[in-house]
């Protein structure tokens, strides 16, 4: 199946970071806009409590979870927010090498931020992204 996704590099930018600097979508894909995904149990619950990894990893997989309910896959991303609640350089790279991780080679522009505090009690990891599918 044709993907809308199109990642963007340029040669002019540092290959430092770990995603593409740009993406685009054609004027007939359609955007899915996704809240941001919580490391939340099925009960509400937060998982992996004090742990920036498990929580990423329970984001993603929520995250996966939500594109799937809206006809799409981690391949469709098209960019992503990656916010996590500590001032520590250290839990930020934690978090970012799980979402990196998931992504595999779809590398998508991605924006990683530290916080003061996120919404439910004892979260540590929060992602935002925007899906782009070409429906057939």
């Amino acid at each position: 199946m044709p993907r809308a996704v199109t990642l963007i590099r340029s040669a002019a930018l540092s290959d430092v970071a770990e995603y593409a600097y740009a993406a685009t979508a054609p004027a007939e894909a359609r955007l899915i806009f996704l809240a941001g995904a919580c490391p939340l149990n099925e009960d509400g619950s937060t998982a992996a409590v004090g742990d920036y990894a498990g929580q990423a990893a329970k984001a993603v997989e929520n995250m996966q979870t939500a594109l799937k309910a809206a006809g799409a896959s981690l391949e469709d991303v098209i960019s992503t927010r990656v916010l996590v609640a500590s001032a520590r350089q250290e839990d930020l790279v934690t978090a970012w090498k799980v979402v990196r991780a998931a992504f595999g080679d779809h590398d998508v522009p991605s924006t990683l931020m530290g916080v003061t505090v996120l919404g439910y009690h004892d979260q540590l990891v929060e992602i935002e992204s925007v899906a782009a599918v070409l429906d057939s």
